[in-house]
This record gives C-alpha cells, structure tokens and sequence, in this order.
C-alpha cells in the first residue's frame, strides 16, 4: 500500500509508530496530485516545496497533536497566509491573505501540513463552478461548492480537507465523492478568515476516508465531549429514519440507499423507527433559502459597488434584485428558525440520532450543476451537526451515501454513534 492510500487515522497511527514520516506521505499525495489532478482538477493552488519543508520539520520533533504530520487541503474561501486564497474570482486572483484563517491555524498548531488550496464554486455561493471533475466518472459533478475538497480526499490526494456550508456545499459533495463528511453544529468551529456567504447558516466542516478521520478533526478543534464520550453499540441504538418534507425530490438511488442503511442498522441490533418532522418543520427548506438570499445580498453588496464589472451575474443578482425578499419576509424566516431550534431537541426523547438523505441520489452529469442541496439545508437553517457517509454505489456505478443528524452541541456523541454505525453502512 502507497502511502496516499492510507487513511488520516491511518497514517497517524504509522507516523506515531515511527512506520512512516511525514515526508514520505507527503511526498506520497503530490506524486499522487501529479499523476491524478490533470483529470481531476481539485486543486487550484499546490506548492510543493513548502508542503516537504513543513513535513520534515513536523519530522524533526515529538507530536505537536492529533494532526501530527498529516496534510490537509483547504478550501479556496478559506485564508492561508503563504499561498493565495483567490475565491475562484478573477476579483481575487493572486491575492494573498495577512494570516492565516482560524480553522488554518488551529490544524496547523495540531501538527497538520497545509498542502494545497482546493478549487471551489466562486465565493462558495454562486457564479463560476469549479473545474473539479467527480473522481469516479469525469462527466459528472463532485458537487460543490466545497468541489476540490470532497474530490481530492476521495481520489486520494490528500487524507484531510476543510469544506463550507450555507446550504449543502460540505455534504453534498462527500456523498457524491463516496467519502465521510462532517459538519459541526454552527459556531462551535471559528469561522475567521473564511469568506461569507450568510452569517447565519455558514458552517465550516472537514472530510476524510473514516469515521476516525473526522474525530481527529474534531479533537484538533477541541469540540466539547472529544475523548470522553463512551463508545456506543448498535444493540438497541434508536435510530429515526427521516424521509424529510422534501421527500419527493429523493431519486431511487438516495431512497434505495437510505432503505439499504436502515436494513443494515436494524440487523445489527439498532431499532430503526419512522421519524417525521412536525409540520412546522415544514417550510424550513423556504426559511434557508430566504435568510441566504437576505444575508448573500449583504455579504456581496461591497464587492457589487467596488468591482461589478468582474462580479458574476449570478452574484450581482443578489445585490440588484431583492426577489421578493423584505424586511418582514427576513424577520418572519428567522423567527420560523429561531422556534424549531429548540423544539428540534425536544424531538429526540424518542430517538438516539436521525438518519436521512445527503442528497437526491448519484451524483448529476455534468459540471453546470453541482446537485440539489434540498435534503441539506433543513439541517443548515436548524444549525445541527450533520455526518454523511458512505452506503455504495449506485446504478450509474457512483457513490450514494446516508446522512447522520443530532441535536445542536451533540457533536461528540454523533461521531460515536457513527463510528458504531459505519462498519455496517459503509461495506
């Protein structure tokens, strides 16, 4: 085994257990990026000499944490202080940050090697597309917007990747690219240094190939309940299958997929129960889409007055056109959200976690579209921990997965449950 098929667990395990170095699997996943990324595309920026310098230092000394030695990609929304972070805008191309973005730092400090910047839809919201490919068939998408991230951990370039989400753009992508992805409750994770698309729904997550590889992540993070949440057992694990209010956008592949995971489950010992959202849960999928909408229009206006000549249309759109969005249509979807949040707790007296669709089904042909975020942004708006994960392939031969949900600041105790849940879903 090559050194860029291992795992991020993996590989920490091996360079802990001096096995392997850090240069070697860094070196590793470029020659992996040079032999695979001409088709692929996830990368916009790599600098490989930086990458074996901070590799052979990381070398040099005892383990900085949980990250020691182990590359991680980066999503190009997201600040690095020694490579450019361009946001796929030719507003923005060779700019290059004062400092690094928190969540940057933070992996660093854990020891973590930045390797790369990922390609990424322009602003993570709307306008150019990445030019990732899906790793598994070119013609289709790996979704986005966190496009290079999910395509460069499932084609193996790099073991660890940071993704965003405002709607579906960290989910998505890890189901379609057959990898594992997680996105934390909102706030618990800094979102300095990251580029905004609505402050209120934006998220930032990371990817990798196990349940292991996001906990390690998570412990960098220092999420609350990081190694001291028991592990769990299937035997009586209630799990609530959730077909959503947007069930029918679900394609056969996402529903045969979601059916496959609860057989899986409930062989194994869980009690895998119906769970149907209350009807004012309902319109939650309208909410997302209005506060984006409301928030995007903010977040853009600056870039609309000082460069809308080299703003995608799609963009300046949300400065030009308020559609139908007004003061009392945004107060009246922020205080729909603002009463679910809590009663979404309250629904779990009855249930240990959710699980539901990461998205319709295979991923779509083409690179004009990215995938429908409907089976996503109930959970965004509702900022709860969300977990996708691999459950096979479908019939055109690409990844489908499931989707793990818990209550907000549950964190901890979702990864558990997952990584009970995985060596059962994911075969």
């Amino acid at each position: 085994m090559e050194p860029f098929e291992l795992t991020a667990s993996e590989a920490a395990h091996a360079i802990r257990d001096g096995r392997l170095t850090s240069e070697a699997l860094v070196r590793s996943c470029l020659e992996r990026i040079e032999d695979r990324d001409p088709q692929v595309r996830a990368w916009i920026t790599v600098d490989p000499a930086l990458a074996l310098a901070a590799a052979r230092e990381a070398d040099k000394r005892p383990a900085a944490g949980p990250l020691h030695g182990l590359p991680f990609g980066v999503k190009d929304v997201i600040d690095t202080a020694d490579l450019p972070t361009t946001q796929n805008s030719p507003i923005f191309q060779g700019h290059r940050p004062a400092r690094d973005a928190a969540c940057v730092a933070i992996a660093r400090s854990a020891g973590g090697i930045l390797l790369g910047k990922t390609d990424t839809v322009e602003f993570a919201s709307g306008g150019r597309k990445a030019a990732t490919r899906n790793p598994v068939n070119f013609a289709h998408t790996p979704g986005g917007s966190s496009s290079g991230s999910g395509a460069a951990v499932g084609d193996r370039h790099v073991p660890l990747a940071f993704g965003t989400q405002t709607g579906g753009s960290h989910i998505r992508p890890a189901a379609f690219n057959g990898i594992y992805g997680f996105k934390p409750t909102w706030g618990v994770v800094s979102r300095e240094g990251m580029k905004h698309y609505a402050v209120s729904l934006d998220t930032l997550g990371w990817y990798g190939r196990s349940v292991a590889d996001l906990a390690l992540m998570a412990e960098a993070f220092q999420l609350e309940g990081m190694g001291k949440t028991p592990p769990v057992t299937l035997a009586g694990l209630r799990v609530g299958l959730c077909r959503s209010p947007v069930w029918s956008r679900i394609e056969p592949a996402g529903e045969a997929a979601l059916l496959l995971a609860a057989k899986r489950l409930e062989e194994a010992g869980a009690v895998v129960v119906p769970f149907e959202l209350p009807e004012e849960f309902s319109t939650l999928a309208e909410v997302q889409d209005v506060i984006r909408r409301g928030e995007g229009r903010a977040s853009f206006l600056d870039l609309y007055i000082s460069d809308r000549h080299r703003l995608h249309p799609e963009l300046a759109d949300h400065c030009e056109h308020n559609h139908g969005i007004t003061a009392r249509t945004l107060t009246e979807a922020y205080d729909v959200a603002d009463t679910c949040r809590p009663r979404f707790a309250a629904l779990f007296e009855s249930i240990d976690v959710i699980l539901t669709p990461p998205a319709p089904g295979e991923a779509p042909e083409g690179l004009h579209t990215t995938g429908d975020h409907i089976f996503n942004s109930i959970w965004t708006v509702l900022h709860v921990p969300c977990l996708a994960m691999p459950c096979g392939r479908g019939p055109r031969g690409l990844p489908v997965g499931v989707q793990l949900v818990a209550p907000r600041f549950q964190d901890a105790a979702l990864l558990a449950m997952a990584e009970a849940m995985a060596p059962v879903v994911d075969v």
